[in-house]
């Protein structure tokens, strides 16, 4: 995958959160989350790409656009056969009601190297560079605080660990606050949670809990990118879930996934703020334009780009929906 990839990526975020952003605190989610697919499926037929959303908006007869197995990019002669995990809006509920932390994300990476993750639960456990190597999904939450304090130099008070503010976390919020660890409880956006570990300014060190599959899998994206770190599981919720892993290829439920099986290779991430949260700024309009704030990772060189970008409106009319 070419690095000039990875800057035309930022621009398939970035229509998504204009588009999302449109309709911020409207109180309709669906009505944000259709204007973000419309958005980003336009986007990407400007990527000279032959590419395959392995992770997207759901099976063909769920989704019109952006479906799993549907093809993307301009194809032809030339294009580069990737993988792409998307969610053109990541927080719904986030963006719609006007509360932080909403973003539009893309991953990338070549044929094969992202895990097709079936639609059910998965725990996740992932720390930022600082921490890569001291996690361990078999043990305890306590145990593995003590082993993320020690190898971050700091005591487990110090930590700060991002929880979704769900009722299946009553008994991991109790043991984290045994062990003395701070929480912070978010209400949807796992994986702007797990991107969040990794960068020092968010004041968060650690994911832990049970969140959507395919999310698990975009935000091992970014964790490679970052040099973070990340160790995840299937948890399917019933019969018909345990027999789509099943159908997917997945025999061993148990299996505890690192960020490097979920994302193989060489991968690209990209994410633009749709409301303002720990790491990204939200979409702010002015008269004929807006304002956006993303990043974009690579891999393979380990370089993270924070991009700011003005958009005209009267340049740019694709942007003004």
């Amino acid at each position: 995958m070419d690095r000039n990839l990875a800057m035309e990526v930022v621009r398939v975020t970035e229509m998504a959160a204009i588009a999302s952003a449109r309709l911020m605190g409207r109180g309709s989610k669906d009505e944000s989350d259709q204007a973000a697919v419309d958005a980003m499926r336009r986007a990407f037929d400007a990527l000279q790409i032959d590419g395959t959303v392995v992770i997207g908006e759901g099976e063909r007869d769920e989704a019109p656009m952006l479906y799993i197995g549907e093809k993307v990019g301009r194809r032809g002669d030339g294009a580069p056969e990737v993988d792409i995990a998307l969610d053109p809006l990541e927080g719904t509920n986030l963006c719609a009601y006007g509360r932080p932390g909403s973003i539009a994300v893309v991953a990338m990476a070549g044929k094969g190297g992202l895990l097709n993750a079936p639609d059910t639960y998965m725990e996740k456990l992932a720390v930022g560079p600082r921490a890569r190597g001291a996690i361990d999904l078999r043990k305890t939450p306590t145990e593995n605080l003590r082993a993320i304090a020690e190898k971050s130099k700091v005591y487990v008070e110090d930590l700060t660990v991002v929880v979704l503010d769900r009722e299946r976390h009553t008994d991991l919020i109790k043991e984290i606050r045994a062990a003395g660890a701070r929480i912070r409880l978010i209400e949807d956006g796992d994986v702007a949670g797990a991107i969040a570990t990794c960068f020092d300014n968010t004041g968060v060190e650690v994911l832990m809990g049970i969140g959507g599959a395919p999310e698990g899998v975009i935000a091992a994206a970014a964790i490679r990118a970052t040099g973070g770190d990340m160790q995840c599981r299937l948890v399917p919720r019933n019969q018909g879930e345990i027999d789509r892993c099943k159908t997917m290829g997945i025999s061993d439920l148990a299996k505890i996934y690192t960020a490097e099986e979920l994302a193989k290779g060489e991968v690209m991430f990209a994410a633009s703020g749709v409301t303002t949260g720990d790491f990204l700024k939200g979409v702010r309009f002015f008269g004929g334009g807006c304002e956006t704030h993303s990043v974009v990772m690579r891999s393979k060189t380990g370089t993270v780009r924070f991009i700011q970008s003005v958009h005209k409106f009267d340049k740019k009319p694709g942007y003004a929906f």
